[in-house]
């Protein structure tokens, strides 16, 4: 039997065997990935009680409820990730690349664009590509946080902001993702022999002004950024900082309790130049919506403090 598959395996084209091998290394990855999370799964199962490593800083009702959610997740992240190989599969065998491709020609030409305009097609052709990713993974993205997030009493989105936000969140991909490829696939077209130099050289440059300029340019069209106040968190903040010699310019707070009850914070930039972002809900005192009493209301009114994070 493996005789007869090592013969069949040697009399198929070069570009099937290699179609083939692709197909198989993808399925290949996802089992593995999804081995991993399934024995993840089972510690989520299993561990009903505090480890006694975190005994001292985690009491059973928090242990508790991260343990359920990290099942919910995981479960999710298995019923999606199959849908996407299944998926991904399903357009390789059916032809459904080549069909987008001579419906992106189709489209283009209609527009005037005839087939020596390559780099328009492309254009269309990534448009189309990316409309249909973001239309088959909606559903799952709905779910994820009007069910799992909902259920754990961690979303804070309307539907009405999340449909707004993902439009959002498309448009500006697509302002950003349409005029690079195009300058990429130019330079592949001029590149002659030599072009995946060219081409690597221009995705670095690419990739670092878009790290460079994405907290101060492109996240703010999302959400609103305001610096952290004069006070002590903001001193402590500083003065850490300076005993690890990270050289901090700015500390920001994000409202992002907008979206998620969830916390988090980051930091951003090059060189010399580095700054903190907070999330307002990872701070108990302060909220990026709150603002200062006006002059003569007294600012430790019941309404102010049931606002206290």
């Amino acid at each position: 039997a493996m005789a007869l598959s090592g013969d069949l395996w040697a009399e198929l084209p070069v570009e099937r065997r290699i179609f083939c091998s692709v197909l198989l290394f993808s399925w290949a990855v996802y089992l593995w990935e999804a081995f991993l999370a399934h024995r993840q799964r089972r510690v989520y199962r299993t561990t009903t009680h505090v480890p006694q490593e975190l005994g001292q800083i985690m009491d059973s009702e928090t242990f508790e409820k991260s343990r359920l959610y990290q099942l919910d997740k995981s479960t999710f992240s298995f019923w999606s990730g199959l849908y996407s190989e299944v998926e991904g599969t399903m357009i390789l065998l059916c032809g459904g690349i080549p069909f987008l491709w001579k419906l992106s020609g189709q489209i283009s030409g209609r527009a005037g664009f005839g087939p020596e305009y390559e780099i328009v097609q492309s254009l269309v052709f990534l448009l189309l590509a990316t409309l249909f990713s973001a239309l088959t993974g909606l559903p799952w993205s709905l779910y994820n946080t009007f069910v799992i997030e909902e259920k754990h009493g961690f979303n804070q989105q309307t539907l009405g902001f999340f449909f707004k936000d993902a439009i959002k969140k498309f448009v500006v991909t697509q302002c950003i993702l349409l005029p690079v490829t195009s300058l990429l696939l130019y330079i592949i077209k001029i590149g002659g022999d030599y072009f995946f130099i060219y081409a690597w050289l221009f995705t670095l440059v690419v990739s670092l002004v878009l790290v460079t300029i994405y907290a101060d340019y492109i996240a703010p069209l999302f959400d609103k950024f305001i610096p952290l106040p004069e006070g002590e968190l903001k001193q402590q903040i500083e003065t850490m900082a300076k005993s690890i010699d990270f050289p901090l310019t700015k500390v920001y707070v994000v409202e992002g309790s907008k979206r998620s009850s969830h916390s988090n914070a980051y930091f951003y930039g090059f060189f010399k130049n580095k700054r903190i972002v907070l999330f307002d809900t990872l701070l108990e005192d302060y909220s990026a919506l709150n603002k200062e009493p006006a002059e003569g209301e007294d600012g430790e009114n019941e309404e102010t403090k049931s606002k206290t994070k």
